[in-house]
């Protein structure tokens, strides 16, 4: 169980003062956009930061209608949190569809 140092200093922007940080690691942080949505598929452009600078990019693609990727990352932490990040973009587009033609 985290403590309430740990809480704070883990869950705050770069966490640099975070124990449980890895030492080596290939990036501090991973940001996610959608680079193209065209209804039966969607590219996401990824970046990687470390120490506050560029560390990386590159592009994932998922197919809407097989409800699989196309080109997922290799790196399993790195998927995951492009997964989570295309649920999280589906659902807010959902509502807004849903409240788009309900008014």
């Amino acid at each position: 169980m985290p403590t309430d140092r740990e809480l704070q200093s883990c869950n705050l922007g770069y966490a640099k003062s975070c124990p449980r940080l890895p030492k080596e690691r290939a990036c501090d942080a991973v940001r996610f956009a959608v680079a193209n949505d065209s209804g039966g598929a969607i590219s996401l452009h990824f970046a990687f930061e470390l120490d506050h600078l560029p560390a990386g990019n590159g592009l994932l693609e998922y197919d809407r209608r097989l409800k699989s990727w196309i080109a997922p990352h290799p790196e399993p932490r790195i998927q995951k949190l492009a997964e989570s990040f295309l649920q999280s973009y589906l659902e807010r587009r959902s509502s807004t569809l849903t409240f788009t033609s309900s008014t």
